[in-house]
């Protein structure tokens, strides 16, 4: 439990720092798209990078949870909302644990 926050903290100082940066260092407005496109997806990709090891090894096994994240994948990309996939990812999981006791 006491990683979740060091995870929190990081993650605040990567996206602070990166967006605060620009603000710092240049005084125009960042026209450049690439740049601007940058800076607009790096919060996400902090979030997806400490979540996804939390992914798999939140479960007893980690085979449940990739068939969980597997499942949270493709109803995510057939548009569903978030309550649809993370109920169709715990169910997974549920059951791809039940499984594991019979193997």
């Amino acid at each position: 439990m006491k990683h979740v926050y060091t995870y929190i903290v990081v993650m605040a100082l990567v996206t602070y720092l990166i967006r605060a940066l620009p603000l710092v260092l240049w005084k125009k407005e960042i026209k450049n798209k690439y740049i601007k496109s940058f800076l607009y997806y790096v919060p996400y990709a902090c979030l997806g990078t400490m979540t996804f090891p939390a992914i798999l090894y939140a479960t007893a096994n980690i085979y449940s949870g990739i068939a969980g994240f597997v499942v949270a994948v493709f109803v995510a990309y057939k548009r569903k909302g978030l309550l649809a996939t993370a109920l169709a990812a715990c169910i997974t999981v549920f059951i791809v644990e039940r499984l594991m006791y019979f193997f």
